[in-house]
């Protein structure tokens, strides 16, 4: 039983979808200390309803995207050891599973916290299984970019949880859309830009050299689509995007202006960070051969590099809405965290070396 258990626990993807959880956590904190002006009990119980909200829908989508790659998970190494493609799990009993996850997190945040948060989460299973798994990832080497938006949406269910105002308008379609986007703070927005934005270079350089396989069973690949000169050349597109989001995030904060250290503070951090993101992408060299694990050694480093620059960037915005001494130690601890990064990659390179 433990092991059954533990199977459809795999089809959720918990890696993943913890990595999104955490967007989601960060938004409600700077819910709390922007509009509110402090954390408490409250914000404990948001984070819970989130989290729990967040993980079933995510891991129902999920677990649906699984049910239908089951042809071309067993093609592939890195998937043939999922549930479904084990005999663990049978296909029908994965759907059904995933469409109830689905609709059980939704109905939590609906009646745990809004129908605003319900609905970005719901949109984002609908997105994530029509738009990227069966629509784009098999037709479109921008299935990544456009998939993305699904990813992205978990700082406007944790923002739209932590106002109990926020509710959907049916007196009209504009009233509705209105509604769903205009959730108070461009404080979420920043955040949900930051993760499309981060998307495609994060996840292409891994398909830098792992795409052949995707591109056996039929999966368009940026790689294999257009070659690693283009992808390279998009993912810099993105990064320099990034780089100029960066510098909205005293913005989008809302209570700074350009008159606050502060301000500057988190604008001129935000945006070197993302300069560093950039860095890794640029030491990309496509024309290396593979290391003893099969990988591209410096665009495996701008994959691991991009995980730590998702979180630093996200504890940049949460720290800022704090207070300057709070913000100063977020930007030490940031400080900290690349100097390790580099420290241990150059000490490996110089034993490769």
């Amino acid at each position: 039983m433990n092991g059954r258990l533990a199977s459809y626990f795999a089809l959720t993807k918990p890696g993943v979808v913890i990595l999104l959880q955490i967007t989601g956590i960060c938004a409600v904190i700077a819910h709390d200390l922007l509009e509110i002006g402090g954390l408490s009990g409250n914000t404990a119980r948001t984070i819970s309803v989130v989290l729990v909200g967040g993980y079933l829908t995510a891991g129902g989508a999920n677990s649906i995207n699984m049910w239908y790659d089951r042809d071309i998970d067993p093609l592939m190494a890195r998937t043939a050891d999922r549930p479904i493609p084990a005999g663990e799990i049978q296909p029908l009993s994965a759907l059904v599973f995933g469409i109830m996850m689905s609709l059980v997190g939704t109905l939590w945040l609906y009646f745990m916290a809004n129908s605003v948060a319900s609905f970005w989460a719901f949109f984002s299973v609908l997105f994530y299984v029509f738009v990227y798994s069966i629509w784009l990832k098999r037709t479109s080497p921008q299935n990544i970019v456009i998939g993305g938006i699904a990813g992205s949406t978990p700082p406007l269910v944790g923002w739209s949880a932590s106002d109990k105002s926020l509710n959907i308008s049916t007196d009209s379609l504009q009233s509705m859309l209105e509604s769903v986007t205009e959730i108070g703070s461009m404080m979420p927005w920043l955040m949900f830009f930051v993760i499309f934005l981060w998307t495609p270079p994060h996840f292409w350089a891994l398909a830098l050299y792992k795409s052949r396989e995707y591109g056996e069973v039929g999966v368009p690949m940026m790689p294999n689509v257009k070659g690693k000169s283009r992808t390279m050349l998009e993912m810099k597109i993105y990064v320099v995007a990034l780089m100029a989001v960066s510098l909205y995030a005293p913005i989008a904060n809302g209570h700074l202006d350009d008159n606050d250290i502060s301000f500057h503070v988190l604008r001129w951090s935000c945006f070197l960070l993302s300069g560093w993101y950039a860095s890794t992408i640029w030491r990309i060299d496509i024309h290396e051969g593979l290391d003893e694990k099969g990988r591209m050694p410096t665009a495996a480093r701008s994959f691991f590099f991009s995980l730590y620059y998702l979180a630093m960037f996200f504890l940049l915005l949460v720290s800022s809405s704090w207070n300057l001494q709070i913000t100063f130690i977020g930007v030490m601890i940031c400080i900290g965290i690349i100097f390790r990064l580099e420290s241990n990659a150059n000490s490996k390179g110089n034993l490769r070396g």
